[in-house]
């Protein structure tokens, strides 16, 4: 007989103890970022490793030239095995004026009839989601004695300061790190009522471009009208990238593109997303992504190309009437499917050269190249958790793409060849990096729920 609902019901009666033990861990200033709070950081990481030794796993602080990251092993041979990932270092909390409660002082609220909150500085990124998969692992061993699977954790405690020493302590500890698959809690759902998995990553290629014409900043006065203008030369360049219908215009840059199955395009449909939903939300009103695209698959499921910043000349105060030498652009790329982020930019460059005209070079300089991650829709742990989260919602949970980027994922399908399921319980309002971070109690306890429901059917 499965003991499911005994250990949800446990979860249950132990809210308010697993809020105080939350608590506790928000209390200390884990500021990875920061060298003043080096060992605030090193406490955050022990009290997890004291905790998850609680538990019975084999856990153990491994050193890094940065933070420490939290290793935790308890096997159970001849069942799944699976590694789950989180972090514990926060963002710093500037501006500290904007803050309506001390940001390591955590507080409950109620922000409306019935919705109660944790204020605090990690209370959702990521402390809260990573505690949801603890008190979940907690709750099954109380209630049975052992865990459904084998599980590995790693809690690193530099990811708000770029992971920089994780991909070597992935590579380095590869044969402990080896699972069947991945889990990271570090996203969102869709909305307050609907569950989500986060299945897929868009890749990024990141490419800054110079445009050099005279070999001086020059007198427009006098050359204007002969000498070149490379911020006219940049401009036009930049603005033949996309034409009329928002298709990006590189040869060769769909190639990979893969099309959502029909079940998808209808199960995003049904999820309503509109223009002024989501973008009346910053201000706007009118997409300019891809024609005839929903907007859902534009943000998520289509590749993009954004100017991040561009430059040259004279933009002081008041007027200098120059022609500048140079122009400086930085623009980006949003990745899918199997697109080739080495080719992108290579088809990129060759993009922008073919279009100099006389007298005018360009240089690029590459600030990073990632592949898109994608977890096949098929895969049976995919599906095992959509039904258990559907099952503890009530509501069909949704299988989602982000346009950003979780490095980690990549590392762990480069260097450990495995899937992950990012399954994460934050909202779009809760102000992660911003003052006043919050993270709703129903996330967190039916975080809690939906993880023991997890690990019960990845078992089976």
């Amino acid at each position: 007989m499965s003991k499911l609902p005994a250990i949800l019901s446990r979860l249950d009666a132990d809210l308010d103890a697993s809020l105080a033990r939350l608590s506790t861990w928000l209390e200390i200033p884990s500021i990875s970022t920061d060298s003043a709070y080096a060992g605030d950081s090193r406490r955050a990481a022990d009290w997890l490793r004291a905790d998850l030794q609680s538990l019975g796993f084999e856990a153990s602080l491994r050193e890094t030239p940065g933070h420490p990251v939290v290793f935790g092993h308890r096997p159970k041979p001849g069942a799944p095995h699976v590694l789950f990932y989180g972090h514990y270092d926060v963002q710093p909390v500037d501006p500290l004026n904007l803050w309506e409660s001390d940001p390591f002082k955590p507080v409950i609220r109620e922000i409306e009839p019935g919705r109660k909150i944790i204020v605090a500085r990690g209370a959702c990124d990521d402390k809260g989601q990573v505690m949801t998969f603890v008190e979940a692992m907690r709750a099954t061993l109380a209630e049975t004695g052992d865990l459904p699977i084998g599980i590995t954790v790693i809690v690193e405690g530099e990811e708000e300061s770029g992971s920089v020493n994780l991909p070597a302590f992935v590579k380095a500890n590869a044969a402990e790190l080896k699972a069947d698959l991945a889990l990271v809690c570090d996203t969102g759902m869709w909305d307050r009522q609907t569950p989500a998995i986060t299945a897929s990553l868009r890749g990024m290629v990141y490419q800054e471009v110079t445009i050099t014409c005279a070999d001086r900043d020059l007198h427009s006065g006098l050359f204007g009208g002969a000498a070149g203008n490379p911020i006219h030369v940049l401009a036009r360049i930049i603005a033949e990238l996309k034409d009329a219908e928002g298709r990006i215009t590189i040869p060769g840059f769909y190639d990979g593109v893969e099309e959502p199955s029909a079940q998808q395009k209808l199960d995003w449909a049904e999820l309503g997303l509109t223009e002024t939903e989501f973008l009346g939300q910053i201000g706007l009103k009118a997409s300019v992504g891809e024609k005839g695209r929903m907007l859902i698959e534009q943000i998520q499921s289509r590749p993009t190309c954004d100017v991040n910043g561009i430059w040259g000349g004279y933009t002081g105060e008041g007027t200098k009437t120059v022609i500048a030498a140079k122009a400086h652009a930085k623009i980006s790329f949003r990745l899918v499917g199997e697109q080739d982020p080495e080719k992108i930019a290579a088809a990129f460059q060759a993009f922008v050269r073919e279009r100099l005209p006389a007298d005018a070079t360009a240089e690029f300089i590459a600030h990073g190249a990632s592949p898109a991650i994608a977890v096949p829709p098929e895969l049976p742990a995919l599906l095992k958790a959509q039904a258990a989260l559907s099952e503890e919602w009530g509501r069909k949970a949704v299988s989602i793409g982000s346009g950003g980027s979780v490095p980690v994922v990549g590392d762990f399908k480069r260097l450990l060849g495995m899937d992950t399921l990012l399954v994460g319980f934050g909202l779009d309002d809760d102000r992660l990096h911003s003052p006043n971070e919050k993270y709703d109690l129903s996330s967190f306890h039916k975080g809690q729920r939906s993880w023991a429901r997890i690990l019960q059917a990845l078992a089976s």
